[in-house]
């Protein structure tokens, strides 16, 4: 179970991405009965580094604090494209992997992880305008530049900016589950859960308002989770032809109709497993995939479980829920 979280700093680091790692585990929310992680920021420099946005950063740990951590987060620095990194860091996230621990990095980060090793033979995520330089000087790294975070076993990489909160989210999920995910996001009021196989961005040629097309459909759909849905449906509700609506649904979601659903429904089932007692069946129903087996399909597929063991990892206290009504993702 994780619980000890370390961020390392370098010259440079971006006060953004830096945030991002100590707003997710570095605040004490026991108050809601969220978890409460043992978080600092080490330095693998000096005490006192500058940041990218010209402001200092005063440390009291070094490296000997990443030798406990359970999560060691990489956030993004200036000119970690094209620098080179200490030795003894590098050596520290070796051990760390060695001895069972994750290493998340977020945007430029990755370069720390390339330069480590870490990268060799894995998938990885980076900010798509860092993507071709991480291919070219990581050569063994399999870089996915079209995506906001990727998790191959102990190495999480991620995106630039707002991806390393999904990612972030990702691994608090993976550890306590959706209940806790989703509360965190609540508490920082953005969205709870971005697949990592999401776009980074969408091709728009021209502007559009804050109201995507698409979005008043996405909000149908979620409410419909339970009922069989086709794409001709939801062409009709959005008043375009099927093909159109397809089309514009990968350009503003950066997926299908059919894989958002199916994440969506995914999660309602996770919900429903930690918050319920309602049997696997039910759930099954409840969520849009008919019956238990197709649920344990999916659920195989897509999270390496099953519903069962799943619940029996994250079952809270069960609860009913009013009216037979669905757990609230909303951030």
């Amino acid at each position: 179970m994780l619980k000890n979280v370390a961020a390392v700093l370098l010259e440079g680091v971006h006060p953004f991405e830096l945030g991002v790692v100590c707003e997710v585990f570095g605040l004490d929310r026991s108050d809601e009965g969220l978890p409460v992680y043992d978080f600092a920021v080490a330095s693998a420099a000096a005490r006192e580094l500058s940041t990218h946005a010209g402001f200092t950063i005063t440390t009291a740990h070094g490296l000997e604090r990443l030798e406990e951590a359970d999560l060691i987060a990489v956030p993004a620095g200036h000119s970690y494209v094209n620098r080179e990194f200490p030795d003894d860091l590098l050596a520290s996230l070796h051990r760390a992997v060695d001895r069972g621990a994750r290493i998340l990095s977020v945007c430029s980060g990755v370069f720390v992880l390339g330069a480590a090793g870490l990268l060799d033979g894995r998938n990885c995520a980076v900010h798509w305008k860092h993507a071709q330089e991480l291919a070219i000087r990581y050569p063994r790294a399999r870089v996915q530049p079209d995506v906001l975070y990727v998790d191959e076993g102990p190495v999480i990489t991620s995106a630039g900016t707002a991806a390393g909160i999904d990612a972030c989210l990702h691994i608090v999920r993976q550890e306590h589950g959706t209940e806790v995910a989703n509360a965190i996001a609540r508490r920082m009021v953005v969205p709870p859960h971005r697949d990592g196989g999401q776009a980074q961005f969408v091709a728009r040629p021209l502007p559009r308002t804050a109201c995507d097309t698409v979005g008043g459909v996405l909000a149908w759909m979620e409410r419909h989770l339970d009922e069989e849905i086709t794409v001709e449906q939801l062409a009709e509700h959005a008043l375009m032809s099927p093909r159109t609506f397809a089309r514009r649904f990968k350009e503003e979601t950066g997926t299908t109709p059919y894989r958002w659903l199916l994440k969506q429904r995914l999660l309602l089932a996770q919900e429903l497993l930690e918050c319920t007692a309602e049997t696997v069946d039910a759930i099954a129903g409840r969520a849009g995939f008919g019956n238990a087996a197709t649920l344990r399909h999916h659920f195989l597929r897509s999270l390496g479980t099953t519903p069962n063991a799943y619940r029996r990892t994250f079952q809270g206290p069960s609860r009913a829920l009013p009216d037979g009504g669905k757990p609230s993702r909303a951030a």
